[in-house]
């Protein structure tokens, strides 16, 4: 379905998870990476690629994609995205 629609959001965010869950965790923060470059940025990608971040045990770069993530859902609207990476955030500590 992707080869026929590589643009489609949903199954790229979809393929990701799935990478995710497989281990395949470079191949699926570069799916994270590509949408959260789009345009509009997809929003649910920064909170997804902040967790996986954390799971690996890179907290810096949580961090980093989340402050960008809770930028993103501000200028997007989405006060409710903006507060979830918020506590996350706050969670990782400093």
């Amino acid at each position: 379905m992707l080869a026929s629609d590589p643009r489609d959001t949903f199954l790229r965010y979809s393929l990701a998870m799935e990478l995710a869950k497989e281990g395949e965790h470079e191949r699926s923060l570069e799916q994270y990476r590509g949408l959260m470059a789009d345009d509009p940025p997809y929003v649910p990608a920064f909170f997804m690629a902040g967790q996986q971040f954390a799971q690996l045990g890179r907290a810096d770069d949580a961090r980093t994609v989340l402050r960008d993530g809770i930028e993103q859902a501000r200028r997007q609207g989405d006060a409710h995205a903006a507060g979830e990476m918020s506590e996350f955030l706050a969670s990782l500590g400093p």
